[in-house]
């Protein structure tokens, strides 16, 4: 079965491919070994498709498969590509993948960068630090990515960079730290009625 899951895969029909990620996604233990080197060999394909989706059936694979492998995926010469594998680290953090992850939020490419954004943001507290680093000297918009995740992530080492971001230039800059703020009760007055 795995075989033909493989021959969907890389087929170029949408559906088929689509079908082959559900059936790989439900294989048993015992096939996983054999169907990662088989997507393995795909990540090294030629053809920018075909490492697209076996980065795509790799996210799908059940249980704690090595995820490390997609890796060099987000540094794919293809933006599409690290997409996809930045969308694969969001729903499967791997503090190995920080460093990747954190190139792509000084990409040029808009999208990257918010897909590596919340791929950071899921990562939590082993981006935090980094994320600092680059809300404090950035570029412009490595620096709106690198807000955007510290206010989802919630740490309080983020506070007082936070704070200096509500004085920040930038409208959409000061909205994700108020944003992170109100997400940790920062600032919040309470008294009684």
């Amino acid at each position: 079965m795995l075989k033909r899951y493989l021959a969907a895969l890389i087929s170029a029909d949408v559906s088929q491919a689509e079908w082959a990620v559900a059936g790989l996604g439900s294989l048993p233990a015992e096939s996983l070994p054999e169907a990662m080197a088989s997507l393995k060999l795909l990540l090294a394909d030629p053809d920018p498709d075909r490492r697209w989706w076996a980065v795509r059936a790799w996210s799908a694979l059940p249980g704690e498969t090595n995820r490390s492998s997609l890796i060099p995926a987000l540094q794919d010469a293809q933006p599409e590509v690290r997409q996809c594998a930045a969308i694969a680290f969001r729903l499967h953090p791997e503090p190995t993948a920080l460093t990747a992850l954190l190139d792509i939020l000084l990409d040029s490419d808009p999208l990257s960068q918010r897909l590596a954004s919340d791929a950071l943001a899921a990562l939590g507290e082993d981006s935090v630090q980094p994320l600092l680093q680059i809300l404090q000297t950035g570029p412009q918009t490595s620096r709106l990515f690198a807000i955007r995740a510290l206010s989802q992530i919630g740490d309080q080492r983020s506070i007082p960079v936070l704070f200096e971001a509500l004085d920040d230039d930038s409208m959409i800059i000061e909205y994700w730290a108020n944003q992170g703020l109100e997400r940790m009760g920062v600032g919040m007055t309470f008294f009684q009625p």
